[in-house]
């Protein structure tokens, strides 16, 4: 498979640099010390009983997350990589820890306020498309528009995926590649600051899954967005500005090839 590209810009978002290069010569965006942090968690744990066993999905997690970078966490299945992105996205409580966005601390709030973060700040973009088969791919983005604040058009949300002619169409006369740019044109169409992916190339071939790859680091780029996407797939790393490692329940920095 042809490897994945950075896509080359000018333009750095405010506190970061182009400092590093990796392994393949790909310049990588490294924080400065003015770079903001959108996304702390300090300690998160996440414990789950089943009788009187134990399973600690998350053990001592610390990340921060900066404004406009891509950052990629890697690791195998049961790894917690999927419980990690539920919690930063107020889908789900840690047991222990806690994460602050911005100026509002999540650990602790109310169902309500996790829902209003939901609604107004992050944009989620999961493996399985989860489109309504019934709904075309403008009205399946129009769906999320009428329960946000200031979204775009859907017209210009699926425009921004390259899918400006395929409005009216629905999810079964569209590829599986299609279908994933119309859940990210969903996901955007709010206009989020953070975007959560999980596994957002699992059910795509390798041809497609390096088009929707690409597609996201340039929408991240353009749009001075946040993303954090959780995956098993190494070339991911490839597109991010940070790449962490989840093995049992703990993060781990600079994965190993």
């Amino acid at each position: 498979m042809q490897p994945l590209l950075r896509l080359p810009t000018t333009d750095s978002p405010r506190g970061y640099a182009y400092t590093a290069f990796d392994s393949r010569g790909i310049m990588k965006r490294m924080p400065s010390d003015q770079a903001k942090a959108v996304f702390v968690a300090r300690g998160l744990t996440k414990i789950y009983r089943m009788g009187e066993v134990e399973v600690h999905a998350l053990r001592g997690i610390d990340l921060t997350l900066y404004q406009g970078e891509l950052v990629v966490l890697l690791g195998p299945s049961g790894s917690g990589k999927s419980t990690l992105l539920n919690i930063l996205g107020g889908l789900d409580a840690p047991s222990g820890g806690e994460v602050r966005y911005l100026d509002h601390t999540l650990t602790g709030a109310s169902e309500s306020e996790l829902t209003d973060f939901r609604r107004e700040h992050v944009g989620f973009v999961f493996q399985f498309y989860n489109l309504i088969p019934s709904l075309t791919a403008r009205e399946n983005v129009a769906a999320v528009t009428e329960i946000s604040k200031s979204p775009m058009r859907p017209e210009d949300a699926l425009a921004l995926v390259g899918l400006g002619n395929r409005l009216d169409h629905f999810p079964a006369q569209l590829s599986g590649g299609e279908q994933q740019r119309v859940a990210i044109a969903r996901a955007l169409v709010h206009d989020p600051l953070l975007v959560l992916a999980d596994e957002p190339t699992g059910n795509l071939d390798e041809d497609t899954s390096r088009q929707v790859l690409e597609l996201l680091d340039r929408l991240t780029r353009q749009a001075g967005k946040n993303m954090l996407m959780v995956t098993h797939s190494q070339d991911a790393a490839a597109i991010a500005d940070r790449t962490f490692c989840l093995r049992d329940g703990g993060l781990i920095e600079k994965c190993d090839s």
